[in-house]
């Protein structure tokens, strides 16, 4: 109807009332469109700012968390021939003035046998039940000759015609997941089932054959004290070092557990090398990292005052903001550690970060030379996750003004859902303003077409008495 009207506007009075009505409505609109656009972009730049700043603040805080587990800037464990024995701090370890000795005189190493070989590996060998039985052994030229079961119960494994071969027997060893590993080995004389247990002398074992009177041969897979048909290639013992000249024995050759905060790998056997080992300080790695951690600062305190400036900032009036930016401002001054040692440092402006006029952050060298000297373990203690409100280290200390700044109730979570839903709520007073619109225009189309057609009408009436009291012509 509305399409019908507009299409004969100005058919009467001559006038293009189709574009002034659309003047008029884009007029009585105009100012209400431009300030729900300025609105719409002002909020897409608060929330573009929000992003930003939690973008900035959560790599910060995983490159801290990274750097004070990752052991770079921890006191390392050194060991004087790696050949023999390497040495690992174990996290969150305290390694200075460690000293000690170690001579490697045995691994530790897992007792391994095969059987006699087989033609075909996929043949049956018989039926019957095998049995695991595991304890301290001795051995020689290849041969269990001596047994003595511990308390740990047997294991059975069944073995009946849908599992009989030489593989299927393997993957039912396996899965028990005991502590033996079965394999099948093969060469020219054909193949073998391979066992290997773990480490430590009290991971010896026997396997036993139980057998079905109508498919014997599970006994050819017999290990134990007297059985022929199987070969021992190594038997299970444990680790013997010396630590500081007194032997001990460990069942395997990764030991957390012989000298204090460090992890010993025993490489090889070497009776009569003694190994020293000893710490290192990681001085250029806090060097370096107390120059990182302040270009990191000082590149994320940049945002944060782009975001927050008075001349343009998105965010200068967001107070999660405001909050950050104070909060990085006293972080030279958060204790990060405690310290029984007087003068020791527990604040990176102790270790010589100070802030400038400006409000970045500097390093005075000479300050934090005198400190890694005199105090690398106060120093690497600032670096190094710690516990307790005031013992967390600069990652957690970080993490806490992160988490606080990022926090949905209160930080800028909050700001950016409080920015979306305003931003919602514009774009569905956008929707109103152009149905609100269109009803003008319809409102007004009405109107200009009654005026048209009285238009109209006015110019037949006149036409018509033009026409009957015009001269009559004369013959």
């Amino acid at each position: 109807m509305v399409d019908s009207i507009v299409n004969t506007l100005g058919a009467g009075s001559g006038i293009d009332t189709v574009s002034l009505v659309n003047q008029l409505v884009d007029a009585q609109f105009a100012a209400k469109k431009n300030t729900l656009a300025k609105q719409n972009q002002t909020l897409s730049s608060q929330i573009s700012g929000v992003a930003t700043l939690k973008s900035a603040i959560t790599d910060l805080a995983t490159g801290l968390k990274t750097l004070a587990t990752g052991g770079a800037v921890s006191t390392s464990a050194t060991s004087s021939n790696p050949g023999v024995v390497k040495a690992e701090a174990l996290a969150g370890a305290k390694l200075s003035g460690l000293s000690a000795t170690l001579e490697v005189r045995q691994l530790a190493q897992s007792q391994s046998v095969a059987t006699a070989p087989v033609a075909d590996r996929s043949a049956a060998v018989g039926t019957g039940t095998l049995t695991l039985t595991f304890g301290t052994a001795t051995t020689a030229n290849g041969a269990l000759t001596g047994f003595t079961a511990g308390s740990a119960a047997p294991i059975d494994i069944a073995i009946d015609a849908a599992n009989a071969s030489l593989d299927q027997i393997a993957a039912a060893i396996n899965a028990k997941n005991a502590g033996v590993t079965a394999s099948v080995i093969t060469d020219a004389d054909g193949a073998r089932l391979a066992l290997k247990g773990k480490t430590g002398a009290d991971q010896a074992f026997t396997l036993t054959a139980t057998e079905d009177p109508g498919a014997p041969g599970l006994a050819a897979l017999t290990v134990g004290v007297g059985s022929s048909g199987t070969t021992v290639g190594t038997g299970a013992q444990d680790a013997i070092v010396a630590v500081d000249g007194i032997a001990l024995k460990r069942s395997t050759n990764s030991i957390s557990d012989l000298v204090d905060g460090v992890k010993l790998d025993l490489v090889s056997a070497a009776p009569g090398t003694i190994v020293n080992l000893g710490s290192s300080v990681p001085t250029d790695q806090l060097r370096s990292s107390v120059n990182d951690l302040v270009a990191a600062l000082n590149s994320l305190q940049s945002v944060v005052k782009a975001q927050t400036s008075a001349s343009g900032g998105p965010l200068f009036n967001d107070s999660a903001a405001k909050t950050l930016q104070q909060s990085l401002r006293r972080f030279t001054l958060t204790p990060l550690a405690t310290s029984t040692t007087a003068g020791a440092p527990t604040t990176l402006a102790d270790i010589g970060i100070g802030t400038n006029r400006d409000g970045s952050l500097s390093v005075n060298a000479d300050r934090l030379t005198a400190v890694l000297n005199a105090y690398p373990d106060a120093v690497e203690a600032l670096f190094r996750n710690g516990t307790g409100a005031t013992g967390g280290g600069v990652s957690a200390a970080f993490q806490a003004i992160a988490d606080a700044a990022t926090n949905t109730t209160y930080g800028l979570g909050a700001s950016e859902t409080r920015y979306t839903k305003a931003q919602s709520a514009i774009a569905d007073a956008q929707t109103k303003a152009d149905a609100d619109k269109e009803v003008v225009r319809a409102r007004l189309t009405r109107q200009f077409s009654g005026a048209d057609a009285r238009v109209a009408a006015y110019k037949a009436t006149q036409s018509f008495l033009t026409q009957q009291f015009a001269p009559k012509p004369t013959n």
